[in-house]
């Protein structure tokens, strides 16, 4: 693959641009690369070139040819695999070890899942032969592709969230505009020089632009020819775009914010649950949508896991996101640490205390593991994402009370409850309103899982079967048997 400075992938051609924007390395503030800017006139032709390749082309319609691009595309990934590794590294700021599982390795994975569900999962379903007027119907549903996707993604898991969006899309029939997030450029058009140079995929099928400019992503939501948006990020954005798409009522994929609660019950070993709160904030300096960012603990024991949660985050490793043994890399940028620092600031003004953490670190845009108690589960730091590596602690007095608070929040996309007995937390997980929950540490997110939110976490699921029929339409057919 080429040096850092990359190239868009419009209609099959990799494009450098008339201007380009700086991405930085988030562990130093350095300049990494420059990626092109594309314009909104970029943007249209890209959308054109994706409408013509749906509309004209053979791809929408033939599953054997999708499989094989599919199959080449995973080819292409894995044995470019080390140099996304660290490119990841040094534009995301993910750690390491971080790259060999959610960051990089699982995400290639997705590919091969949606060549293989291709080739079993069924595009017709029979519905039988009714009598009716005097005539035998015989009515049944066949799935065909969706059309043109606008796929929008974060700078937090940019190669995961790209993956889950494009391979389950094209595997449907799709195709695809791409746009990735102005401060992870690189990792998306990297994907695009990988479908360009080493895949089948005909032109205008994949699309991959970055930029700077935000009317490029209103553009993709308000296109005439674009019918679905799959867009992963903030609540409020979101809350835009599917005002935007309403004037030509898209559909929508909406992959929002979350604000989930991990209820530890008085009957769990406390250190334990102590611990997987702890690593479970830090993964990914906190820049995860689904990670449980509230504790809810018993209030007689709740000094007693304040201890244990503030030692267990003065463990944590954190620092150069290339070391190995690194856990917590750096924030995106200085913007973000300083959205993360005004909100443990203003907590702290409101009344909470800050146990642990609450330091920026320098170079980079590090932040130290941090753990507030005498939060206010109506306060601004329990109710809004921080996206930074931050824990409020909350006591409850019962397990109703901990539900109330839990289910308190315009967000539901996780959750999480430890206990020694796992009736109860299965009992207890079915009365919080969330799209995924984890019960004593385990993991809900594999390729065949779908994942989403309720309330204003989302709209739709991600990956599984479900990711795939996101991507298609039903068509009902009725017809009088001869």
């Amino acid at each position: 693959m080429p040096p850092p400075d990359r190239r868009l992938l419009i209609d099959g051609r990799l494009v450098e641009g008339d201007r380009t924007f700086a991405t930085l390395n988030p562990a130093t503030g350095d300049v990494l690369g420059h990626a092109p800017d594309a314009t909104a006139e970029q943007a249209r032709a890209a959308v054109a070139a994706a409408r013509r390749a749906f509309d004209t082309t053979g791809w929408s319609t033939d599953t054997e040819f999708r499989v094989h691009c599919l199959d080449q595309l995973h080819t292409a990934l894995t044995e470019h695999l080390e140099e996304l590794r660290e490119l990841t590294i040094a534009e995301v700021g993910a750690p390491r070890m971080l790259t060999h599982s959610q960051q990089l390795d699982e995400p290639v994975g997705l590919v091969r899942y949606y060549a293989d569900l291709l080739k079993t999962h069924p595009l017709t379903e029979d519905l039988g032969v009714v009598e009716y007027l005097g005539q035998r119907h015989h009515r049944w549903v066949e799935k065909e592709a969706g059309g043109v996707l606008a796929a929008i993604v974060p700078y937090n898991y940019p190669t995961q969230l790209a993956l889950a969006k494009l391979a389950p899309a094209l595997a449907a029939g799709c195709t695809v505009v791409l746009k990735g997030a102005p401060d992870t450029p690189l990792v998306t058009l990297a994907l695009g020089e990988l479908i360009a140079e080493h895949t089948d995929i005909p032109a205008g099928v994949v699309n991959v632009l970055t930029s700077s400019d935000a009317a490029v992503g209103e553009l993709l939501t308000t296109h005439a020819d674009v019918d679905m948006v799959s867009f992963t990020g903030s609540t409020a954005t979101g809350r835009r775009i599917m005002a935007a798409a309403s004037g030509t009522v898209k559909r929508v994929f909406l992959e929002l914010g979350g604000k989930s609660a991990l209820i530890v019950l008085d009957d769990a070993d406390f250190a334990a649950a102590s611990t997987y709160a702890a690593y479970m904030i830090c993964l990914h300096a906190g820049q995860s949508c689904a990670i449980t960012s509230r504790m809810l603990v018993p209030r007689e024991h709740h000094d007693t896991i304040a201890g244990q949660v503030a030692a267990a985050l003065e463990r944590v490793r954190y620092g150069d996101p290339a070391h190995p043994r690194t856990y917590l890399g750096p924030l995106i940028s200085e913007r973000q640490r300083d959205k993360v620092d005004g909100m443990v600031r203003r907590a702290v003004e409101a009344g909470a205390r800050l146990v642990t953490g609450g330091k920026r670190v320098d170079p980079g845009f590090f932040y130290t593991p941090t753990l507030l108690t005498g939060v206010d589960p109506a306060s601004e730091l329990a109710q809004e994402e921080v996206f930074g590596p931050v824990l409020a602690l909350i006591p409850y007095d019962d397990e109703d009370h901990a539900v109330r608070i839990a289910n308190d929040s315009v967000y539901g996309l996780s959750g999480a409850v430890h206990s020694a007995d796992q009736e109860r937390a299965i009992a207890l997980a079915r009365r919080i309103r969330t799209g995924t929950f984890s019960i004593n540490g385990g993991n809900y997110f594999f390729a065949d899982t779908p994942f989403g939110g309720y309330k204003q976490s989302g709209i739709g699921r991600e990956k599984g079967v479900d990711g795939l029929e996101e991507f298609m339409e039903r068509k009902t057919f009725g017809a009088v048997v001869v």
